[in-house]
């Protein structure tokens, strides 16, 4: 739990208490984990799969031609950097490395799919 005492904090804190009261014995070692729910090390990385959906969404209603490579290619890097991260950071967070993960490898794709358009736009007009 939070050790703030600011507005949001005492609001988290007091949902978690009560939570806390409803967990059952076997879900208590994932609960009081130190990268369990109470912390940001759980809920970053479960906010951070919108990324992924969004960009699977993108695999398949999205045009070749309206990718920007350079933003797929800023997503992909932040996503292998960050799963390094998350290797080397106390706790280490596995959930936060999957996601990273996933990140990467769906703008990885995104890239690709760019340059082959890109390329095979070259090829067409030699």
């Amino acid at each position: 739990m939070s050790g703030k005492v600011g507005p949001l904090s005492r609001i988290y804190n007091g949902m978690i208490g009560i939570a806390d009261k409803f967990v059952p014995t076997s879900m208590r070692p994932l609960w009081e984990h130190p990268a369990g729910p109470k912390t940001v090390f759980f809920w970053a990385p479960i906010g951070k799969w919108a990324l992924v959906i969004a960009g699977i969404g993108d695999m398949y209603t999205r045009p070749p031609h309206a990718l920007s490579v350079n933003q797929c290619a800023v997503l992909a890097t932040t996503g292998i950097i960050w799963s390094r991260y998350s290797l080397v950071i106390v706790p280490k967070n596995y959930s936060l490395f999957m996601v990273n993960l996933f990140v990467a490898t769906t703008q990885l794709i995104q890239v690709a799919r760019a340059l082959q358009y890109q390329y095979s736009l070259k090829d067409k007009s030699e």
